[in-house]
């Protein structure tokens, strides 16, 4: 099971992770940022679009809602406004995730997915989904920034910790 403290640490490493890859998606373009590139998503935007909608359906089931679509990437124009979005949406994640500790991280939670499937999984398993998906999903970004001749972001896990998980 995930404890509390180490869940904790994993959505600060998870928004350092964030911000830190933000920055390096700073040195493309608006050309670039929105450019069809195939891949998982189709473009840089596409992509960062994704983390913040995935990142923000899982925090409205977790709060009892049942959303039923992703956010659409052309609300997203810029890459400032993905991020003044996604901090609003982190707001809200670190506020729920500081509400969990051991008992409520073990407890079951069921939820309906955007298919109308209702599943049932520990919470701890869910929020190391969301963390696992978020960190697989910022591979596919470097990838992107490479692929436009930007330098990617370093974002291991122990890069953030000796930095102190700080942006």
């Amino acid at each position: 099971m995930l404890t509390a403290a180490v869940l904790h640490e994993m959505f600060d490493h998870n928004y350092w992770a964030r911000d830190v890859q933000l920055r390096a998606c700073e040195k493309v373009t608006s050309e670039q940022f929105m450019q069809p590139m195939g891949g998982s998503f189709g473009s840089l935007r596409d992509t960062l679009v994704h983390l913040l909608g995935v990142e923000m359906i899982w925090l409205e089931r977790w709060k009892g809602g049942a959303p039923r679509e992703m956010l659409p990437a052309d609300s997203f124009p810029t890459l400032e406004s993905v991020a003044v979005f996604w901090r609003k949406v982190e707001a809200g994640m670190r506020e729920y995730v500081a509400g969990l500790d051991d008992a409520a991280l073990e407890r079951e939670f069921t939820y309906t997915n955007m298919r109308g499937v209702v599943c049932t999984y520990a919470m701890w398993r869910m929020q190391l989904h969301l963390l696992m998906h978020q960190s697989t999903h910022r591979g596919q970004i470097n990838t992107l920034l490479r692929q436009l001749g930007v330098e990617a972001a370093t974002v291991d896990f122990l890069k953030g910790v000796d930095e102190g998980f700080r942006s």
